[in-house]
């Protein structure tokens, strides 16, 4: 191990998880996939429905996904998905706009892979985001990706555990102001890592996970 250079082992077992992110949102390039990406989720072999049956699910689910997918002032999402919810930038280089428009003034640029952001509003091309940060920006819906992060928003390490509870054991610990990937969120905890470290942490010490909107839809894009 060269000079300057620790290892990422704790002396209580857990790891040192981190994107390599310092501050001002500077991180690595993840991959290119766009908002409309399905995540492949393994579920046990279906049995057989009726048709009759399949057909009156599938108009259930779909009045109930159409009721969802509303923005906050009420009106339908032109995406037809729910807003607020949680998008990630595409690359280290996303302009964030004033307005739904590239007529609109460059506000500033994103550097940063893989950052969480939410969408509080949005039109047919341009979602209105909310920053870690807590400013609000326009970009397009090119720039962003469905997957999911997790961002820790504090100066101090967060620990990763075992399982939903505070006295479960720590497996690693997310950087300050690092990046992680995120599958999802339950009863105030959510999962994160990857395949080779992954656990749990509480979803009001990251942003990336919360279901009420962070930002007014209604504030002009600027800094918080």
């Amino acid at each position: 191990m060269g000079p300057g250079r620790s290892s990422p082992v704790r002396h209580d077992g857990s790891t040192r998880v981190s994107s390599k992110a310092p501050p001002w949102f500077q991180s690595p390039s993840e991959g290119k996939a766009d908002e409309s990406d399905i995540v492949v989720v393994r579920r046990p072999a279906r049995a057989v429905v009726p048709p009759v049956v399949v057909v009156g699910m599938a108009l259930m689910c779909l009045a109930a996904a159409q009721g969802a997918a509303t923005m906050p002032d009420g009106r339908p999402t032109p995406s037809r998905q729910p807003v607020p919810r949680w998008l990630t930038l595409k690359s280290d280089e996303v302009r964030a706009r004033q307005g739904p428009g590239t007529d609109y003034r460059i506000l500033w640029e994103y550097h940063a892979a893989a950052l969480p952001v939410q969408v509080v509003a949005e039109t047919r091309e341009w979602r209105k985001i909310c920053d870690p940060d807590g400013a609000v920006a326009w970009v397009h819906r090119s720039v962003v990706s469905g997957r999911r992060s997790a961002f820790n928003i504090s100066s101090t390490e967060a620990p990763i555990r075992v399982g939903r509870s505070a006295t479960a054991q720590v497996r690693a610990r997310l950087s300050p102001r690092a990046i992680v990937s995120l599958d999802d969120c339950e009863g105030g905890w959510c999962h994160v890592g990857s395949k080779r470290i992954h656990g749990w942490v509480p979803e009001a010490s990251i942003f990336g996970g919360a279901t009420r909107p962070l930002c007014d839809a209604n504030r002009p894009a600027g800094p918080a």
